[in-house]
């Protein structure tokens, strides 16, 4: 077998980094495993396992509904954070019409907007609608799509052949269902990336649960956390190692949900390197 010399660096740089990314996860689940006072004591093998941590926490909290509120109100996002910007950047890159790059370059700027700016307005919409202490401003904010997502799909919609649409416009298929058959089936990788990306920024948002959730039994994992964290702040008494715990099994859904679109999502990374 002959040894690459010439890709040693490179191959000792991956390695080198692959243990950067992954130290922290295998800290994580190593801490999980650990009696209170060895939490801290950077070792990745536990002296003692405590696997018992994890059925106290489901003891301790309502971590179980937590999550399925997690995967709801991310399911929800996701799905329609997709299905509203894949509309819009479709319109952008099939229609022709005077002031379409301006109104896409407006579309853009409005990424410049940090969300501080919007948030108390925001939430006196919610407020006047009467959804506060609910789920669904957690996630019916993204059915008015996101720009960013919109600048993403559209890159993927302007290289299909526009022959295609043109071809199916000659059959009789309206603006939507060129949309639904022709555009939406061939930009599969964009949409999977789209999907994935907004379902872990939901996962993973603590602000807005924070500001619109007050009953426990509506809360999203990450602010079910913050309420185990609290309520340990307030008796005195911090048990990391149901924190540490209860953190890991926030992750795994994540982990999971990767594996399964990481294909789509290199697909996807691909396709932009080509067209770029």
């Amino acid at each position: 077998m002959t040894i690459p010399w010439k890709r040693l660096p490179f191959l000792t740089f991956l390695v080198l980094a692959t243990f950067v990314f992954v130290y922290p996860l295998v800290w994580l689940v190593s801490a999980s495993l650990k009696p209170r006072s060895q939490v801290f004591d950077n070792r990745l093998i536990p002296e003692v396992f405590q696997p018992e941590n994890y059925a106290r926490v489901f003891d301790t909290a309502p971590v179980m509904r937590w999550l399925m509120n997690s995967l709801t109100v991310g399911f929800m996002a996701a799905a329609a954070v997709t299905l509203s910007s894949a509309l819009v950047a479709f319109g952008f890159a099939y229609f022709r019409f005077r002031g379409r790059n301006l109104l896409f370059g407006v579309l853009l700027s409005t990424m410049m907007l940090p969300g501080a700016v919007t948030m108390i307005p925001v939430y006196l919409i919610w407020n006047r609608l009467g959804m506060i202490d609910t789920q669904i401003p957690l996630w019916a904010q993204n059915l008015f799509g996101s720009a960013f997502y919109v600048f993403l799909l559209r890159q993927f919609f302007l290289g299909i052949p526009r022959e295609l649409f043109e071809a199916a416009r000659v059959d009789g298929c309206g603006y939507f269902s060129m949309f639904r058959r022709i555009a939406f089936p061939l930009c599969k990788p964009a949409l999977v990336i789209v999907f994935v990306f907004e379902f872990k920024a939901s996962w993973s948002d603590l602000m807005k649960p924070l500001i619109y959730l007050q009953t426990p039994d509506y809360f999203t994992m990450p602010r079910g956390l913050k309420s185990i964290i609290d309520a340990f702040a307030l008796s005195g008494h911090y048990e990391w190692e149901l924190a540490v715990a209860a953190s890991v099994i926030a992750v795994v859904p994540m982990i999971v949900l990767f594996a399964f679109g990481q294909r789509y999502i290199l697909d996807g990374v691909a396709t932009t390197a080509q067209k770029g």
